[in-house]
C-alpha cells in the first residue's frame, strides 16, 4: 500500500513539473444574463505569456500547447462540460496576444455564479483552487480578502468582472510574436 501510495505521488508530482507554463496577465469576465438562470459568457485573456521554466525559454512549446490544447483542443469544452462553448480565438489587441471564449449556459453554476435564491444577489467566487486570480474591478460589489466574492444585484442584465493573474516580468514571455509568425 505504502509503495504505491509513493508511485501515485510521483505520478502526480512529475505531472506537475512537466505541465504547461502558460499564464495571462488578466481575465475580463462579461455575463450577459438572459434570465435569472441563463446567459452568454465570455471572457477575454489579455495578455497571454509563457512562464520561462527555471531560466528557460518555453514559449514555443506553450505557443504550440494553447494552440493545440486550448484553441483546437477541447480543454475550454472540459473545463465548462455543463455549458457549450460557442467560439474561441486568439487575436492581436494593444500590442499583446489576446484570447476569447465565448459560452452559453442554462444554469448558474455551470459557468461559476450562484444565487441563493431568486430574490438574492449573483455571485461569484474571484479566487479558485487551481488558479490564483485576484480581483481588479467590477461593476458588482467585492468581498474583500476575507471573503474574496462579487456580489451583483439580481435585475442586473451585464455581471462584468476583472482580474489580474501574472505580473509581466523578466520570468515571462510575450506571446505575440509567435502569433504573428504563425499566421
Amino acid at each position: 500500500m505504502k509503495k504505491s501510495s509513493l508511485s501515485l505521488l510521483s505520478i502526480i508530482l512529475l505531472s506537475v513539473l512537466i505541465t504547461s507554463c502558460l499564464t495571462v496577465e488578466k481575465k475580463e469576465y462579461t455575463f450577459e444574463m438572459k434570465d435569472n438562470k441563463s446567459g452568454t459568457l465570455t471572457i477575454k485573456f489579455i495578455n497571454i505569456l509563457s512562464m520561462k521554466d527555471d531560466t528557460m525559454d518555453v514559449s514555443e512549446s506553450d505557443f504550440t500547447e494553447l494552440l493545440s490544447t486550448y484553441i483546437d483542443g477541447d480543454q475550454l469544452e472540459s473545463d465548462f462540460e455543463n455549458a457549450t462553448v460557442k467560439s474561441k480565438r486568439l487575436f492581436e489587441e494593444d500590442g499583446v496576444l489576446c484570447g476569447e471564449a465565448i459560452i452559453e449556459f442554462n444554469e448558474l453554476g455551470f459557468v461559476g455564479l450562484f444565487q441563493y435564491d431568486e430574490n438574492c444577489p449573483f455571485m461569484f467566487n474571484v479566487s479558485s483552487f487551481l488558479e490564483s486570480e485576484t480581483f481588479l474591478n467590477s461593476n458588482g460589489d467585492f468581498g474583500g480578502d476575507i471573503m474574496p466574492v462579487v456580489f451583483w444585484p439580481k435585475g442586473l442584465k451585464t455581471l462584468k468582472l476583472t482580474t489580474t493573474v501574472t505580473t509581466p516580468d523578466d520570468s515571462t514571455i510575450g506571446l505575440l510574436s509567435l502569433y504573428n509568425s504563425r499566421k
